[in-house]
């Protein structure tokens, strides 16, 4: 399972974030809820950590998740068909 996300930067430049298999786990250990009931309850934070976690994990981002925050205009998920 992955989650494909729109994120863009105050800078005004855009991210394409695709949290996957190690951010998911990632989650719901912090969160303690399913990924699956995510669609349900989703909170901007979820999204936010998501990408905040995937970036993390792929060493494109040092900052931590709330100074990472403070850089972020809008984030968004991005729907594809299957």
């Amino acid at each position: 399972m992955r989650i494909n996300l729109s994120v863009e930067l105050t800078d005004g430049s855009k991210q394409e974030v695709t949290a996957s298999a190690p951010d998911l786990v990632k989650f719901e250990t912090v969160y303690d809820i399913s990924i699956a009931k995510l669609e349900k309850e989703m909170k901007l934070t979820h999204l936010l950590f998501l990408a905040h976690a995937s970036l993390t994990r792929q060493k494109k981002t040092t900052l931590d998740f709330e100074a990472w925050t403070e850089t972020v205009e809008s984030i968004g998920v991005i729907v594809t068909g299957k």
